[in-house]
């Protein structure tokens, strides 16, 4: 059984950092891109980072771009959300998920993803 468990959300003010972790198990992890999204109340989820399968290549959506930073250890099957600089409008439920292609233009899709985790909520106040 596949599972994604992510961790690391929480209240933070705008200015603050957090690191969201997403533990991969069930499926081979160095086989899988794996992406972050995230949901705000009423709205879509969207597209946040996209890594390669060996962490070489990564792509950002451009509300988060030098701001975050996505990372992966294929020996702990953990990928990582680093999240500096955050805003209000950051707020929102975060998602990991895995991925079998690793198309990164693909992996902006949430079509492009085979497996997802729970969520964690981030709330960034002002």
């Amino acid at each position: 059984q596949v599972q994604l468990v992510e961790s690391g959300g929480g209240l933070v003010q705008a200015g603050g950092s957090l690191r969201l972790s997403c533990a991969v198990s069930g499926r081979t992890f160095s086989s899988s891109a794996m992406g972050w999204f995230r949901q705000a109340p009423e709205k879509e989820r969207d597209f946040v980072a996209v890594i390669s399968r060996s962490g070489t290549y990564t792509y950002y959506a451009d509300s988060v771009k030098d701001r975050f930073t996505i990372s992966r250890v294929n020996a702990k099957n953990t990928v990582y959300l680093q999240m500096n600089s955050l805003k209000p409008e950051d707020t929102a439920v975060y998602y990991c998920a895995a991925g079998s292609t690793n198309n990164l233009g693909n992996l902006r899709l949430r079509s492009a993803y085979d497996d997802w985790g729970q969520g964690t909520q981030v709330t960034v106040s002002s």
